[in-house]
């Protein structure tokens, strides 16, 4: 898959805003947010608990959508196609890395990294997904299910899963949230270094100020805005 085109950002957020619905009316979470991401660029989102990160990245990534303002990826506005649309470049473009790891309980890890191969009907999926599973260091429990592996190897599955298509964006949401310290700087190492190998753009939401300092650029949000 190829990267976004050099003469154009990466990600790019136009008069971004967002609000929702609450017992005193109207509640903003975010408002008027502008940035872009140049392509091979790592960004850190940081900001307090409740800021409004998560729901950037979000919008980011088009699984929610803006009260004002748009996104663009690699140029195209991404609240201009439909769910579907988005659902494909989401697809064709993007890696995720959670908190909560979202690996399928009832498929085996080698099975939970096939799948976005398989959606998009790639005829290597097997081979793929055992080699990155090697590449993460888990050859050894390709057939094993997610509740028999740790919390750090399941978060080693998710970045197999993530990196697998050769995504150009990758967006991880406190990827280490749910690790103790140890295991949650392994993992850090080794998206780092997944994510230099292949040059794709790295937009990554964290609390924790040693991770953002591996980032070539921070933002933070405070209040929903721009700090």
């Amino acid at each position: 898959m190829p990267g976004p085109s050099s003469n154009t950002a990466a990600i790019e957020t136009i008069h971004l805003s967002k609000r929702v619905a609450d017992a005193t009316g109207e509640l903003t979470i975010l408002r008027d947010i502008d940035f872009t991401v140049q392509a091979g660029e790592t960004l850190a989102i940081v900001g307090a608990s409740g800021s409004g990160k998560s729901t950037l990245l979000g919008l980011l990534a088009g699984l929610d959508t803006p009260s004002e303002g748009t996104v663009k990826l690699d140029g195209v506005d991404i609240f201009a196609l439909s769910e579907d649309g988005r659902a494909g470049l989401r697809q064709a473009k993007l890696g995720f890395v959670f908190q909560s790891f979202q690996l399928l309980a009832h498929l085996t890890a080698l099975e939970n990294v096939m799948l976005p191969l398989e959606l998009r009907r790639d005829d290597d999926a097997r081979a793929k997904a055992e080699a990155m599973l090697g590449r993460v260091g888990l050859s050894s429990r390709l057939r094993h299910y997610p509740k028999y592996l740790s919390g750090g190897e399941q978060q080693r599955v998710a970045l197999a899963r993530a990196f697998v298509t050769e995504p150009p964006l990758l967006f991880a949401d406190e990827p280490t949230g749910s690790l103790d310290a140890a295991t949650g700087d392994a993992v850090i190492k080794l998206m780092f270094e997944l994510n230099e190998e292949r040059g794709s753009t790295l937009v990554l939401v964290t609390h924790d100020p040693s991770i953002a300092a591996r980032c070539r650029r921070t933002i933070t949000i405070a209040a929903g805005q721009l700090g």
